[in-house]
């Protein structure tokens, strides 16, 4: 656990789904993930030198372990503690060997002011959609129980409510049932965000605001039946954990024609 006082309200930085390669050039859906990594990060450097903490919510890489060395090489000298959950793109021993020293912190609840941070791991090796083990499940419990107070924020990669979109509800978090009935015994959380979607997200579960964050690379078309990529560019969203438990938000895109020379279709399509 690490725990960070801050004298105002906490803000942080979620940056999700860079799906990096070893190969800095390689693009993923048409558009070069590493140089649109680069360039979200420059977008958010002024919230970068104001927040408490960044977010890393899960698919750092496209299932090619080099790519960890270039989040390692991207994250490190932001100066920030880096809170880091796996996606179902992600290789986690390399993961775990190569982010496993600050300011990556993978895991585990983090503790800022008024606020608890809580990273949950839904990912399962092999498949595209999202489970929380009763181990997961268990710890959730115990930092929720522990908060002393706090308002809780719970951070994972796959969405845990429906988006309306069939190929993709298909491959979020298999038994978000599980995980509401701990989040339902536990006032204190006011926020869940995600990753894993490529699209935004916001919504209210009762007094729980519910948030999708887009990638720093291609977007998925919102509503849709069937795969299809949307033209919107790269974006990350900016938090700020107010001490009365609500919760300010916004999301920042790249210039709307970053994304202009992206495909329409993956051979992948159903590993989101």
């Amino acid at each position: 656990m690490n725990t960070h006082a801050s004298p105002s309200d906490p803000q942080l930085v979620q940056i999700t789904d860079p799906h990096l390669f070893g190969d800095p050039a390689a693009r993923l859906r048409g558009v070069a993930s590493l140089p649109a990594l680069r360039a979200t990060l420059e977008l958010a450097r002024e919230d970068l030198a104001q927040a408490d903490a960044i977010l890393l919510t899960g698919d750092l890489v496209q299932d090619d372990a080099a790519g960890y060395a270039h989040v390692r090489d991207a994250f490190a000298p932001l100066g920030r503690p880096v809170y880091t959950i796996a996606g179902n793109h992600d290789v986690k021993a390399p993961l775990r060997a190569t982010l496993s020293a600050p300011p990556f912190l993978l895991d585990g609840h983090h503790d800022h002011g008024a606020w608890r941070i809580v990273m949950l791991d839904s990912s399962v090796e092999g498949r595209a959609s999202g489970e929380l083990s009763a181990a997961e499940l268990s710890r959730l419990e115990a930092a929720l129980a522990g908060a002393d107070g706090r308002h809780v924020l719970v951070c994972l990669h796959h969405h845990p409510v429906s988006l309306d979109s069939r190929w993709l509800d298909q491959v979020a978090l298999q038994n978000a049932a599980d995980f509401f009935a701990v989040v339902d015994r536990h006032p204190a959380v006011r926020g869940i965000v995600f990753g894993h979607v490529h699209q935004a997200h916001d919504s209210l579960r009762g007094d729980v605001r519910i948030l999708g964050t887009p990638s720093t690379c291609a977007q998925f078309l919102p509503g849709s039946d069937r795969f299809q990529v949307d033209a919107r560019p790269p974006a990350y969203r900016h938090l700020q954990l107010r001490a009365n438990g609500a919760i300010s938000t916004r999301l920042h895109w790249l210039a709307a024609g970053y994304a202009s020379g992206l495909t329409a279709t993956s051979q992948n399509s159903l590993r989101a």
